[in-house]
């Protein structure tokens, strides 16, 4: 039995955490200001969707599929976008926070966080190369064996990656925060 489609809505100020959100594919529809904290969101499909003001913090989502979808002024604490599907996985995110959350193992080419709180997000075995992190907060965040070519990290904040564990090569990171690769190292720089 197929799940239902679902196209062209717009969910406002709903308590998903509540009241049961149907197992279905979304297709560009917007949601605001809805809550899915602890949702059970398994096998649910969002294509070309937005979600602004949303909350999904500890929302379960194995087997969600997030194609062309955005996240605007969110929070999506301790959010396991590596347990989502990752076929066609592709994300943006706007001014959101996203503390604790993990993208272990991901492909996240040229995925764009904007202003976005990633403290102690992990990153370990993703494929981040050509993303953008602008104006990001990185503190604690974890990089291993992270492909972060070509990536631009210029204007980041609390940045430690290592070089010797993670792919750099064509980065970019601005003067500042050029330091934070060199954590590893334990070197004192006056």
């Amino acid at each position: 039995m197929n799940a239902p489609y679902i196209t062209d809505a717009t969910y406002k100020r709903t308590p998903f955490s509540s009241a049961e959100l149907l197992n279905a594919e979304y297709d560009n529809c917007t949601f605001i200001d809805c809550d899915f904290t602890a949702m059970y969101l398994t096998s649910t499909a969002f294509l070309d969707c937005e979600f602004i003001d949303c909350n999904f913090s500890s929302a379960k989502i194995k087997n969600t599929a997030f194609k062309s979808v955005t996240f605007n002024n969110c929070k999506l604490l301790g959010t396991p976008f590596n347990a989502s599907n990752p076929f066609l996985l592709e994300l943006s995110f706007v001014a959101c926070n996203l503390s604790l959350a993990s993208f272990y193992g991901l492909s996240l080419k040229n995925t764009a966080f904007i202003d976005c709180n990633l403290q102690k997000t992990d990153f370990t075995n993703a494929d981040l190369s050509g993303a953008v992190l602008a104006n990001c907060d990185l503190s604690q965040a974890l990089f291993n064996s992270t492909n972060l070519e070509k990536a631009d990290l210029s204007s980041a904040k609390n940045l430690s990656i290592s070089p010797r564990y993670n792919k750099i090569k064509g980065a970019k990171f601005s003067k500042e925060n050029a330091l934070g690769l060199l954590t590893d190292y334990k070197v004192v720089i006056i």
